[in-house]
């Protein structure tokens, strides 16, 4: 299982642009339509909603991509 993180826990992702961070500002249980694409949730497996550090904008990533700063 992956690590469970907590709002305002500061994490880093691989995305296409390098190695990005940010702040996690809230995490979803249950499925979730975000940016027009449903993203799959469950208590087990949350994905969390992260803002980057560098710009305002927001990511959604499962534990498994992200890394405790």
């Amino acid at each position: 299982m992956a690590e469970r993180f907590r709002i305002g826990d500061h994490v880093s992702w691989n995305s296409e642009a390098g190695r990005v961070s940010g702040t996690i500002i809230a995490i979803h249980t249950r499925d979730f339509d975000y940016k027009g694409y449903t993203h799959r949730a469950t208590e087990a497996d949350p994905q969390y909603e992260i803002k980057s550090d560098r710009s305002d904008h927001i990511a959604a990533h499962k534990g498994a991509a992200l890394t405790l700063d």
